[in-house]
């Protein structure tokens, strides 16, 4: 049997890593600032995550949800504290589309409605619902493509209001990234944040925030939205959660009243899981990671901000976007094959994409801006030696 080629692959095979470092089966070293699509929050093999993981494996890695599990209240109990929403309740579930996916599902369940608002840009994942409003048709097939599913331009607040003033009765939930990641880390303004929550409250519709890629401290809050003072209704996060351990959740407000059989699943919340995902809010309170993602992600962009060939820079906390005067598939290939760096792209094919562990440290962020400079001054060198030519 062969793999079902879906993924285009980079000739590198990672065998080990630690910290922000990667090694390849060759011995070769690489820094890794994209942590697999933000996945890597606390660091590769952080011991203390390790030894959380090893410690559980030796008393108990699964077992259904039709009994208790008290690392789950543990980690309702310490993600609750952490992310200042203690009176809000967690549904946990195995990755970020799943999550969206029980968000939409809890949404609907709760006004009775069946239309979903979503936004130009976003990706939600890639099952029934969640790929229905993510904005690539590329990836939606016919079997889930359906009218319910309303998308309006981002940041544009009169498109807004005409959708909901037509439609804002059959509007079951809106949902919207904390920042888009794929889309090219694009951030809502406050004031269309705001509208959209006005809108929703007005019309009895559901407010979800997709934190999946932007929330647990990447952005330098614990999810993007805090920053602008938004209540959600219903919140959803997974990458960042397991420090590469398969988890998700749904942060569910109070006024929504759970039932038997409501939502469910097989494999969420297992033991395993929820002792990678307390073992990461452990260490994201005790080394202020949420802190460091602040400073670290500023330091960054104030040392390359000068840098040639560099438009603009979209930032919060670590979650960078660099927006290139040219295609970015040149810089990432040289930052990966010539200084061994790995770096991301999105669906703007101009932006390269920054997400570095919460723990990056000063002399592994200079490795990166060292190397990016270097490439970026290379371009500049190659291109006045064509034009002399």
């Amino acid at each position: 049997m062969n793999l079902f080629n879906v993924y285009p692959l980079f000739n590198i095979n990672p065998v080990k890593a630690q910290g922000s470092f990667l090694w390849d089966d060759k011995g070769e070293q690489y820094l890794d600032f994209y942590g697999g699509h933000a996945v890597i929050s606390i660091g590769h093999n952080h011991p203390y995550y390790q030894g959380r993981l090893k410690e559980q494996l030796d008393k108990i890695s699964f077992y259904s949800n039709s009994v208790q599990n008290e690392l789950q209240t543990e980690l309702a109990e310490k993600l609750g504290k952490l992310s200042g929403l203690e009176e809000y309740n967690l549904f946990l579930c195995n990755s970020g589309a799943e999550a969206n996916e029980n968000a939409l599902k809890l949404a609907s369940f709760h006004n009775g409605k069946s239309k979903v608002l979503y936004f130009s840009g976003s990706f939600h994942g890639r099952t029934s619902a969640a790929v229905s409003v993510t904005d690539n048709p590329k990836i939606v097939a016919p079997v889930n493509y359906d009218e319910r599913f309303i998308k309006s331009e981002w940041n544009n607040i009169a498109q807004l209001e005409d959708i909901f003033e037509k439609e804002g009765n059959a509007i079951s939930s809106v949902i919207i990234e904390g920042i888009q990641g794929v889309g090219g880390i694009m951030i809502p303004t406050v004031e269309f944040l705001t509208k959209i929550k006005e809108l929703c409250e007005k019309h009895n519709t559901v407010l979800i925030l997709d934190e999946v890629q932007s929330g647990y401290g990447r952005s330098g809050y614990f999810f993007a939205h805090q920053e602008f003072e938004i209540e959600a209704d219903v919140i959803t996060t997974a990458k960042g959660m397991g420090n590469g351990f398969p988890i998700g959740g749904v942060l569910i407000h109070p006024k929504f009243k759970a039932s038997n059989g409501l939502l469910g699943t097989t494999f969420g919340g297992n033991h395993l899981a929820c002792a990678a995902a307390i073992a990461v809010l452990d260490v994201m309170q005790e080394e202020n990671l949420i802190e460091n993602a602040q400073k670290m992600g500023a330091y960054i962009e104030d040392a390359i901000k000068d840098f040639p060939h560099i438009k603009t820079i979209r930032r919060k906390g670590l979650m960078i976007g660099i927006e290139l005067d040219r295609d970015c598939a040149e810089v990432r290939n040289s930052l990966l094959y010539d200084h061994h760096i790995f770096t991301g792209n999105s669906n703007d094919k101009t932006v390269l994409r920054i997400l570095p562990a919460l723990n990056i440290k000063k002399e592994e962020t200079d490795l990166f801006v060292t190397a990016l400079k270097t490439v970026l001054e290379n371009i500049t060198v190659k291109e006045q030696e064509v034009f002399i030519h």
